[in-house]
């Protein structure tokens, strides 16, 4: 199933950049992606573990509190996803452990809290509006806070904690109107906040614009929101998939 799963995103008409997570640690990490298009994820803490338990292949990236990846701006490519028109997807196979502390969880995206050049996000635990521990889509088209706020406050929150050691399927999607969080292939719907309303497109950064990373993002001056656990796949798309679109990429059960 999950060859078929990989098939599925590598052929879709919005399909950017795909991992499956299988190198060792210290081996590059380059994705499989449409076109000639190159994306290599860097190791920034040192090594990442690899551990013998994974979704598209016999293993996964263990990633411990304080590991995180990057491509640098210069190297994004179709990966800057930003503008009035822009969409984007993105999808990952995680399985959460508890951090030492509470804190926003980063899985993907381009989103510099430190130089306002916040683009979009998928987050777990984004503990704002009264939430904590689901699925979070932040958006942004401004780069900076929310009018009006000390942060970014717009992001589509789903109802359901995510649980901790167990394989999850996590999403978001935003199409330009309305951010969306999805949980093992559902819209995890939560009133005013799951569909999100945000209009205006995603934020440009041009060729000073953030990093994307994975396992954590530029906060306050450093390096923070760690997510810890094994990170199994981790898919984006340059449009925002549809509810079919999204299920067909679950093969975890509810």
């Amino acid at each position: 199933m999950t060859d078929a799963i990989s098939a599925l995103i590598r052929k879709h008409s919005a399909f950017v950049a795909f991992w499956d997570f299988q190198e060792a640690p210290g081996e590059k990490r380059m994705a499989q992606s449409s076109g000639l298009q190159r994306y290599e994820l860097q190791e920034m803490a040192g090594p990442i573990e690899r551990a013998e338990d994974g979704v598209f292949g016999p293993y996964s990236a263990n990633l411990r509190e304080g590991d995180w990846l990057k491509i640098p701006r210069r190297e994004v490519r179709g990966l800057n996803i930003g503008g009035d028109q822009s969409e984007v997807t993105v999808a990952a196979w995680v399985k959460r452990r508890a951090t030492v502390r509470r804190h926003c969880e980063f899985i993907a995206g381009i989103w510099d809290e430190t130089r306002e050049k916040r683009q979009y996000g998928l987050f777990l635990n984004l503990e704002i509006w009264n939430s904590g521990d689901q699925v979070c889509g932040h958006v942004s088209s401004i780069g900076g806070p929310t009018p009006g706020y000390q942060y970014c406050m717009d992001a589509s929150i789903g109802r359901t904690p995510v649980p901790l050691d167990q394989w999850q399927y996590v999403a978001f999607t935003y199409d330009g109107q309305y951010a969306r969080s999805y949980l093992n292939g559902r819209l995890d719907e939560r009133e005013q906040f799951n569909p999100f309303k945000y209009e205006g497109g995603l934020f440009d950064g041009g060729p000073a614009g953030a990093d994307f990373t994975v396992g954590a993002v530029d906060r306050s001056g450093e390096v923070g929101n760690f997510f810890a656990g094994q990170l199994g796949g981790l898919a984006v798309f340059n449009r925002a998939l549809n509810e079919r679109e999204i299920a067909e990429l679950h093969m975890f059960p509810n």
